[in-house]
């Protein structure tokens, strides 16, 4: 379907009419199918999809920053699948409206907010599926210039493996689904250690292969050596010597690595918000939009709480508030 503007005349001689437009546009699906080629080729000749702009995705993130609607089925995925594969690993998030008016400032207004608290190592920006009319929050310029300007690497995971957006093109990496995404930026325990072992055997195996081959300089300078017996002795003295030497430093490194992994499944242990529970603490939650309540002008007097603990919920009705800070502080 298109709209123009034009003039009808009429052809006497046959009494015909004839109309000579001035102009032609589309409209509808056509029109946001236009809007969305125009913008693309204007962000990619200014360079906002070109490689070396994308920032590098890192590979054990501490923190991922999720960018999407607090309800439906997408947030619910991609906690699972992070929880499943790494549960040390923080999600904080940032809840947006993806689709329709308003979506697209929300998302923006996200972004910024996620780059001014700078904490997170990875940001997920997720939808499900839907049509181009759908999806046209994530084809604006205002989010693709948000995206190419955020210091934290994103990764847009938009739609279905069909659906292409804008940000798709400027984001760090694209993921064909929400669930997907989960999987790119979060590791297998198991994959990580089957990693470390692979480098071992690796390293072990370089090791063992620069001990033959001295092992075989060794041999064909004792065949060329008429009294080889002194320089002999010395040779295998210097291979004893660069071998333990060889076997201290395969050894000192694995112990090393070793070190480093536990320290580092330490420390996401402590990080974890199921060590935080086990010590008594618990995590208030607003009920029924399950918004976690950090400040307690944040819920209404009568209104319903729900707080998570390391065993169970608790369903609670607000009753009084006061400041736990200055009853610390009183003396008994």
């Amino acid at each position: 379907t298109v709209t123009g503007l034009g003039r009808l005349s009429l052809y006497e001689p046959r009494g015909t009419y004839q109309i000579i437009f001035e102009y032609l546009e589309p409209k509808g699906l056509g029109a946001l199918q236009a809007s969305f080629e125009q913008l693309k080729a204007r962000l990619s000749a200014e360079g906002l999809f070109d490689d070396a702009n994308k920032k590098p995705i890192p590979f054990l993130p501490k923190k991922i920053a999720v960018i999407t609607s607090p309800t439906g089925a997408v947030i619910h995925d991609i906690i699972n699948i992070v929880s499943r594969r790494f549960a040390n690993v923080h999600i904080e998030i940032f809840p947006v409206r993806v689709q329709g008016e308003g979506a697209a400032q929300d998302i923006v207004s996200a972004i910024q907010l996620m780059n001014l608290r700078a904490d997170a190592d990875v940001a997920i920006l997720a939808r499900g599926g839907g049509s181009l009319e759908d999806l046209s929050a994530f084809n604006t310029e205002t989010v693709s210039r948000a995206i190419f300007a955020s210091k934290i690497p994103m990764i847009s995971a938009v739609g279905h493996e069909t659906d292409f957006t804008i940000a798709d093109f400027v984001a760090d990496m694209r993921a064909p689904t929400p669930s997907a995404a989960a999987e790119l930026v979060v590791p297998l325990k198991d994959e990580l250690r089957r990693r470390i072992l692979e480098l071992e055997s690796a390293l072990k195996h370089r090791i063992y292969t620069q001990i033959e081959r001295y092992r075989n300089v060794l041999s064909d300078m004792s065949k060329r050596l008429i009294h080889p017996q002194k320089n002999i002795q010395m040779l295998r003295l210097k291979l004893d010597e660069i071998t333990e030497r060889l076997i201290f430093q395969m050894n000192k490194h694995l112990i090393q690595q070793r070190e480093r992994l536990f320290w580092k499944t330490d420390r996401l242990n402590n990080l974890s918000v199921f060590t935080v529970l086990s010590r008594g603490y618990g995590i208030v939650r607003t009920v029924p939009k399950a918004v976690i309540v950090k400040d307690a002008d944040a819920v209404e007097i009568g209104g319903e709480i729900e707080i998570l603990l390391e065993k169970g919920a608790l369903r609670c009705r607000v009753e009084g508030k006061s400041s736990w800070q200055n009853k610390l502080m009183k003396k008994p």
